[in-house]
């Protein structure tokens, strides 16, 4: 079930790579080490800090879990142009597993340079020692501020995004729509709009509503009634909160009078895969679903709309990953100068266009907007959205919640959010040593 765009394989770049024909690829070599193109490799970025060792000549290596040739050859032509531009060789290891091969490196003591890193995994990382945090070494007010907050471990930003899959949206089939009779005035911007809608749209072949029984969709209700496992600064577990147990029952009730079911209810691994194949009317996912309409589900019609409104207002979840750099680095410097390279303009548009990451920074989001229409709706509402809890053994509190909502129609909401208060409160405890 597509979860992140690591977990997601990036579907998404497929149809981004399509239209990649059209634009032209900027000239790699002509790139900057630094976001405002400045000609020293050693600079930080406007506003950050300096590294705490300059680059040396001492070879970096990156390691990436890549979605497919496209991804590897674009991280490949970068490194190229970095060695042209710095002397220093870049060598690129595609992983066939990521977190395995990490984990092999970091026991063995010799870790690559830069790495791809989950959010669910920084914290992780960050406890063993694995990670230099160089957030003091860039511009973090080119990033997202609540999209940083799971790369943040006791204060310190370990990594940056290296892309954005943005937020979770609505997506709506346009002829269920119209076929039940409703009109753009009946778009659902609050709960009970959206449940209502969501019974319209059911029929004896297609539910109104339909996404995977995980926490990286949920958990944009938890958000909404004002909720979420986790206090701001991840110091205090909060799952058994009120409005928690208020956006669970919401979803079982839609449970119960079958306006709304899990994917794998309805015969699909996913909500795109639900809605793509017309047994659901309405989904919520991310900014890979574009792509993955366009691929696999050409000829069904929709639109994407804002996720609606719960009791605390808008709430959604965001996704990334971050580039990490091994505390271990024998280059220290270069490490995260190659991070400000990738994150240039030049390399970060060249990559947009030729396997559809989307720019992390900020300062892009008018290009990414102007030249990728379909990702607007995903770039909105950060600022009222979630992120993976950093939480060093946090991921196992959340994969045993999911197992539990899969029973969320006949079950009590309030005891599966008791269960889950009491394990993730000892996984904060073993995390705090």
């Amino acid at each position: 079930m597509p979860r992140s765009p690591s977990q997601l394989g990036h579907r998404r770049r497929a149809a981004f790579a399509a239209a990649a024909a059209a634009l032209s690829l900027v000239a790699l070599a002509a790139c900057s080490s630094d976001f405002d193109d400045s000609s020293s490799p050693s600079s930080s970025a406007s506003g950050g800090g300096e590294t705490q060792a300059a680059p040396n000549k001492e070879p970096l290596t990156i390691m990436i879990g890549s979605s497919g040739p496209a991804e590897t050859t674009t991280v490949q032509d970068t490194a190229k142009a970095y060695t042209a531009k710095t002397g220093i060789k870049v060598t690129v290891i595609p992983a066939q597993d990521l977190t395995q091969q990490l984990g092999q490196a970091f026991s063995g003591g010799n870790p690559p340079d830069l790495f791809y890193v989950d959010p669910a995994r920084v914290g992780l990382y960050a406890q063993a020692g694995n990670l230099y945090p160089y957030g003091k070494d860039v511009d973090l007010t080119e990033y997202d501020a609540t999209t940083l907050k799971s790369y943040t471990i006791n204060g310190d930003v370990q990594c940056v995004p290296k892309e954005s899959a943005g937020v979770l949206a609505l997506s709506i089939n346009t002829a269920a729509w119209d076929k039940a009779g409703l009109t753009d005035a009946d778009i659902p911007t609050t709960w009970d709009q959206l449940h209502a809608v969501a019974k319209k749209l059911t029929t004896k072949d297609q539910v109104g509503l339909s996404f995977g029984a995980t926490r990286d969709r949920v958990g944009a209700f938890m958000v909404g009634a004002g909720g979420w496992f986790m206090n701001d600064d991840n110091t205090q577990v909060t799952a058994d909160s009120p409005e928690n147990t208020q956006a669970l029952t919401y979803l079982q009730d839609m449970l119960k009078d079958g306006s709304f079911a899990w994917a794998a209810d309805v015969g699909a691994g996913w909500g795109g895969e639900a809605f793509g194949m017309q047994k659901a009317a309405m989904t919520v996912e991310g900014g890979w679903l574009p792509s993955v309409m366009t691929s696999d589900y050409p000829d069904v019609k929709y639109t994407t709309v804002a996720m609606p409104a719960g009791p605390a207002g808008i709430g959604t979840l965001n996704f990334s990953n971050c580039w990490g750099v091994a505390a271990k680095s024998k280059n220290l410097g270069g490490a995260v100068d190659l991070v400000k390279f990738f994150e240039s303009d030049e390399q970060a548009k060249a990559a947009a266009k030729s396997f559809g990451a989307t720019p992390a920074r900020l300062s892009l989001a008018d290009w990414t907007k102007e030249n990728f229409p379909d990702q607007v709706v995903y770039l909105e509402n950060l600022d009222k959205s979630k992120g993976p809890v950093p939480v060093p053994g946090f991921d196992s509190v959340l994969a045993d919640f999911d197992s539990k909502i899969e029973g969320l129609k006949t079950g009590d909401p309030a005891q599966i959010l008791k269960e889950t208060q009491t394990n993730g409160e000892a996984a904060l405890t073993a995390a705090q040593g």
